[in-house]
């Protein structure tokens, strides 16, 4: 679609590339947009009026612009309605939508508009309607338009901003993925049933003995943020439901795990283990490229040491290229135990070495915790991940048997991209926030890491059925797959994907011996 916009808006607009160009200035008349020619009886604007002052420096050039992209979505959404008529692509502010007509600049001594308060009036979203009047030619050193059409457009404005008053307000995730448990829809931080359910968790675990069966229930929706560490390591088998050996065992395993560093880690040069090392440390600065966190030398340092004493311990498998993501979550959430604010941009480097250590160490043993049930998806050939894919492959046959064929008649393997979603377990199609959400439930489902996951996968392709169908060619539905628009997905939108596997997984219980692999 925004190819087609951008063919049309070439072949309307006078000023193709590389070719003269006249300039509406102080020497040539505002044009007629209807007929392309000069208007009748139009005074020529004076040169003082219409010479533009070029910015000298970035920081002028910057001033100038600085509320072109001052659009949030509500606001943008508002200038598409706008301008939906018309059939060039979506611009700026500071850009005219009528290619042919260059607006005049406004004389120095011209009192400027004043800047409306926010949501108070109805913001202008058309960049053309500043007094645009083309009947009656230029007013005030400025072209304006009629007064008839500037009336339309800001009824329309005024009705758009009212629509959008009555919505709740989300809030604005930015591109990289933030980290913190925040939900895209808008809800408040701690409402009265987050709160009491906050409050359920912390008399599970404050129990003698922790009840893990019950801990699994109520960790199925979310588990809240300040006792999911704890929580994480209780239900991946890191510690015992007994309140008073957690300690011991804690120190015990991070004492052992510290022993691996110094018995195995200086053997990351020898030949046997140089490829391995090498792998490894090509890998870690692709994790999470956009998250500040990742790209610290000391928390890659941390995680070159997880990875490595890994495939050392288990040599079947090794260390294969999609682990290192792996990691992320559980390093991700026992650091938030140590800090308040955001953790994407925390400086790791802040924190106490004894505290550095034990995060480490945690998080080396529950990401262990965690291959110990897929692990056959990472020995020689990957077979389990072969198995589940076409696990897959038959259960969407079963449940959409529209998107099964449009996949044959398009001529798509489910390896060419559901592979990635059973070795990374979807981590490169979500964002963070929603990973750790996501395996809040992984971790309460008995077998939700190796069993669970297949159903999710199959929820995750079916919610997109509708963009699947649009495709009609392999290359257009391989690229729409490995690059679906999740980015701004929240706790909502996790929550409804779990709930639709849930269902998926009861209704289709009869399914073949190898789902369950």
């Amino acid at each position: 679609m925004a190819t087609d916009n951008r063919i049309h808006f070439w072949r309307r607009n006078q000023k193709v590339p590389g070719s003269l160009q006249p300039v509406y200035g102080a020497q040539h008349p505002p044009l007629d947009p209807r007929r392309h020619r000069p208007l009748k009886d139009t005074p020529k604007p004076s040169s003082v009026n219409t010479k533009s002052k070029k910015p000298a420096t970035f920081l002028e050039f910057a001033r100038s612009t600085n509320d072109a992209w001052d659009l949030d979505d509500e606001e943008d959404d508002c200038m598409f309605s706008l301008n939906q008529s018309s059939s060039s692509p979506v611009q700026s502010r500071s850009t005219p939508q009528t290619p042919c007509l260059k607006l005049f600049k406004a004389p120095e001594d011209t009192e400027p508009l004043p800047r409306l308060p926010d949501r108070q009036e109805p913001i202008s979203t058309n960049p053309d309607q500043d007094g645009l009047d083309v009947e009656n030619g230029p007013a005030n050193g400025r072209v304006v338009k009629s007064c008839s059409d500037a009336q339309l457009n800001v009824n329309a404005a005024r009705n758009t901003l009212q629509k959008q008053q009555s919505l709740p307000v989300r809030p604005i995730i930015p591109l990289v993925a933030r980290i913190s448990d925040q939900n895209a829809s808008g809800a408040p931080p701690m409402t009265v049933r987050e709160k009491t359910r906050l409050d359920k968790f912390k008399q599970l675990l404050a129990s003698p003995n922790t009840d893990l069966e019950e801990l699994r229930k109520h960790s199925w929706s979310g588990i809240p943020r300040e006792v999911r560490p704890v929580t994480w390591r209780l239900l991946s088998g890191y510690l015992p439901a007994n309140r008073e050996r957690r300690d011991l065992v804690l120190q015990r395993k991070r004492e052992e795990y510290f022993g691996f560093i110094e018995q195995y880690y200086h053997s990351r040069t020898d030949d046997n283990h140089r490829d391995t090392y090498r792998q490894i440390h090509i890998d870690i600065p692709r994790t999470n490229p956009l998250i500040p966190l990742f790209q610290q030398p000391l928390v890659q340092e941390v995680f070159e040491r997880i990875l490595f004493i890994w495939a050392i311990r288990h040599p079947a498998s090794g260390y294969v290229q999609g682990i290192n993501d792996l990691v992320t979550p559980f390093f991700v959430v026992f650091l938030s135990e140590f800090v308040e604010e955001d953790v994407e941009n925390f400086e790791m480097a802040s924190l106490p070495l004894d505290t550095q250590r034990n995060i480490e160490a945690d998080s080396f043993w529950c990401m262990s915790k965690l291959l110990d049930g897929i692990q056959d998806n990472y020995t020689f050939a990957q077979p389990g991940i072969q198995i589940k894919v076409k696990a897959l492959e038959e259960l969407v046959s079963r449940i959409d048997e529209d998107v099964h064929i449009h996949f044959q008649k398009c001529e798509v393997e489910y390896l060419q991209f559901a592979f990635r979603w059973m070795n990374n377990l979807l981590m490169r199609e979500l964002p963070l926030r929603c990973t750790i959400r996501l395996w809040d439930t992984y971790q309460a489902e008995s077998e939700g890491f190796s069993h669970f996951h297949l159903y999710v996968c199959a929820a995750f392709l079916i919610k997109w059925r509708k963009e699947i169908l649009s495709m009609l060619d392999f290359q257009s539905l391989l690229i729409l797959l490995q690059n679906l628009p999740t980015i701004h997905w929240g706790n909502e939108e996790v929550g409804l994907l779990l709930a639709e596997a849930y269902r998926l997984k009861y209704m289709f219980a009869d399914a073949p011996s190898h789902y369950k692999r």
